[in-house]
């Protein structure tokens, strides 16, 4: 039975024991999906990752990641993890500030530039960032505001601030975006697989955010529900936030140039996550997107399967 590393990081955050938890399964040849399907329901995290030889040798590797019900074509700490992860290893990172290679997911080439570091305590650490293979793109209609705000808990009246309203954008992966009023209704917010089912269709990934944050240095709060795949509640979610630069382009009146933002997101679980987002505008169109974070090792093992 061969032993298959793996290791644990914190994603979001360059602090253990907050961010989101992300499993890797480094040696990942020879499982069929339905082992890598059971290996991340043990795990039981919003994600796991499962590392393979590139289909093209110019690039680092192949990733699949599942969440503990489904397989996903991308997804964002992940891929942030998982570059953290392959930089540590990476000896051009002790002589070079920085790493840059291509990992493959189902979305496409996802390009990665990491740093990389040891805190004083001695915890291993990084910070990726990635551009967007795609692009955000709508995928359907607004959202029912009232049905929205039954499903969560909240009153149709919470639903949308300024100019924001309910949408749905993917970059990779479809999620229903749902703007709130406050932080007070973020906190408040609830969400089941029967209700978002009911409300929004088999499935569904609600991104609830507000422009209420409470810390100057965060553009927007935000949480991630996504039941039916196995997240009550996702810490810090990349793909999200990818598919909130739509939403961006379409409710805030941003000009030409490089806007810097920074979304945080799972305070309300006590697991509290940084995540950059830079967008490149030209002409009134989004030229290019940005995904960035740290991630420090939290753990590394064998499985024996």
């Amino acid at each position: 039975m061969p032993a298959r590393r793996y290791a644990t990081l914190d994603v979001f955050t360059d602090t253990p024991l907050a961010g989101n938890p992300l499993a890797v399964v480094r040696d990942a040849e020879g499982l069929d999906d339905a082992a890598m399907q059971a290996i991340a329901r043990e795990f039981n995290l919003s994600e796991t990752v499962f590392v393979l030889p590139p289909a093209e040798s110019r690039h680092r590797a192949r990733l699949r990641i599942f969440t503990p019900a489904q397989e996903l074509a991308f997804a964002g700490h992940p891929t942030v993890g998982t570059a953290v992860l392959l930089a540590l290893g990476d000896r051009r990172a002790e002589v070079a500030d920085a790493v840059a290679f291509g990992l493959e997911e189902g979305v496409g080439v996802v390009p990665c530039v990491v740093e990389t570091g040891e805190s004083e305590a001695g915890a291993k650490w990084g910070r990726a960032r990635f551009r967007l293979p795609r692009l955000p793109e709508s995928w359907g209609e607004e959202p029912d505001a009232t049905a929205l705000a039954g499903a969560l808990g909240l009153l149709p009246s919470e639903i949308g601030f300024s100019r924001h309203r309910p949408s749905r954008y993917s970059a990779g992966t479809p999620f229903h975006l749902v703007p709130v009023q406050g932080l007070d209704a973020l906190g408040r917010a609830r969400a089941s697989a029967e209700s978002l089912t009911e409300a929004l269709g088999p499935g569904a990934k609600v991104f609830l955010y507000t422009g209420e944050t409470g810390d100057p240095a965060h553009s927007f709060r935000a949480r991630m529900f996504a039941p039916a795949a196995g997240i009550a509640e996702d810490p810090a979610t990349g793909g999200a936030v990818a598919a909130f630069a739509g939403a961006l382009m379409q409710y805030e009146p941003l000009g030409s140039g490089t806007h810097d933002l920074t979304i945080a997101q799972g305070f309300e679980m006590g697991r509290p996550s940084e995540i950059a987002l830079q967008l490149t505008i030209e002409d009134g169109g989004l030229r290019a997107a940005e995904i960035g974070g740290s991630a420090v090792l939290v753990s590394e093992g064998e499985l024996h399967l």
